[in-house]
């Protein structure tokens, strides 16, 4: 079978190395990363991914600038092979720079496409939907369409130990992207000194204790009828051997937000990493002085959202201590301010395009 595991603008490259990390063949493409397997294959990347959005498995692509050749190419696609006759199939749509722009029009289409053929296939008049889902989902891309079966559900940054989001939420997704992308390796210092709740503190401590991002969530394709869930069931509890916290330590962070922090907590909790990564209350500008080759990995407030702009440049300026006075080996920053290395008053070594939802951003690293 043909999946494609989608990713954010920035992380293919990221998502194909943990593919192949996974002993699976990967192709680029545009959105995502192309690979094939089995559903069990499948069902892997969804547990172990830390920086893909979701896994969708291809069931057709060809092309359509008619409402007519969509409603026939959707309809020749063999779906009584994938879903059973009591199957829930919501379908939802996505267009772009093609002459089919309405979507609404284009999941209406190719619902009826896909009941127009389970009705033939299972001698039925009437398709009752009472069973498991299977959600479909139609993208279409310069005429160019690829249908597919969402087998994530919810998306994968929804890990399970997050419960409030905070007022500028980074996606669990990117912020294992900013910890994959850095100079830190497991076994090094790690700070954030803008940690909120939490998330990339939880996500580098995941990747030190060999914790599979998705371990204590559920996924769509576990209901699929051609999903073994035996063979589902090995493959979590495999995983869960491997998840051994005590690896974690030398992972700490700081905010001057007690309430942040007072949540980071408790998302450690529920990440399973109570005691084993220390957060405290502390302005920047106060913090102690680290350990040599320790690495800062931070997402500082942008100015935007969160408090003015102009305290938000002052900051900028303050980081630099990070490395000139706490002689930490790397700062590594997120940010949405094109004149952040200006005020920061160095050069980054390095920097990345990326995006915070649908914010542009660089990912520096000095």
């Amino acid at each position: 079978m043909e999946w494609i595991a989608t990713a954010s603008f920035g992380l293919e490259g990221v998502v194909k190395r943990e593919l192949q990390d996974l002993g699976l063949t990967a192709q680029p493409v545009n959105g995502g990363v192309r690979f094939e397997g089995t559903p069990e294959d499948a069902f892997r990347a969804n547990l172990w991914l830390r920086c893909a959005d979701r896994v969708l498995m291809i069931v057709g692509e060809g092309e359509a600038t008619s409402f007519e050749a969509l409603f026939e190419m959707i309809r020749a696609l063999p779906w009584e092979n994938w879903l059973p006759k009591d199957a829930r199939f919501p379908v939802t749509g996505q267009c772009a720079r093609s002459q089919l722009m309405s979507v609404r029009d284009v999941q209406a289409i190719s619902k009826k496409a896909v009941a127009e053929r389970l009705k033939q296939r299972y001698k039925t008049d009437w398709m009752a939907e009472t069973g498991a889902e299977y959600a479909i989902h139609i993208a279409i891309h310069q005429n160019q369409v690829r249908v597919t079966l969402d087998a994530s559900g919810d998306a994968l940054n929804r890990r399970g130990y997050r419960t409030w989001n905070g007022e500028a939420p980074l996606r669990e997704t990117l912020a294992a992207a900013l910890v994959v992308l850095s100079p830190w390796r497991p076994g090094q210092p790690l700070h954030d000194p803008c940690c909120g709740t939490g998330t990339i503190l939880i996500e580098a401590a995941f990747r030190r204790a060999n914790r599979a991002p998705g371990l204590t969530r559920s996924f769509a394709m576990e209901q699929w009828h051609f999903a073994q869930a035996d063979q589902c069931r090995r493959i979590r509890e495999e995983a869960q051997g491997l998840f051994d916290p005590r690896l974690v330590e030398g992972i700490t962070g700081s905010d001057v937000d007690p309430q942040a922090l007072a949540l980071c907590e408790k998302h450690l909790r529920q990440a399973g990493l109570q005691g084993r990564v220390r957060v405290y209350e502390k302005d920047l500008r106060d913090l102690p002085p680290f350990a040599p080759d320790t690495c800062v990995i931070t997402n500082p407030p942008y100015g935007e959202r969160l408090g003015g702009k102009k305290e938000a440049e002052t900051l900028y300026r303050q980081m630099r201590k990070l490395e000139t006075q706490s002689h930490a080996g790397r700062v590594c920053v997120l940010t949405a301010n094109p004149a952040f290395e200006r005020l920061y008053g160095k050069r980054a070594t390095k920097k990345r395009r990326l995006y915070n939802g649908r914010l542009e951003c660089e990912y520096l690293i000095f």
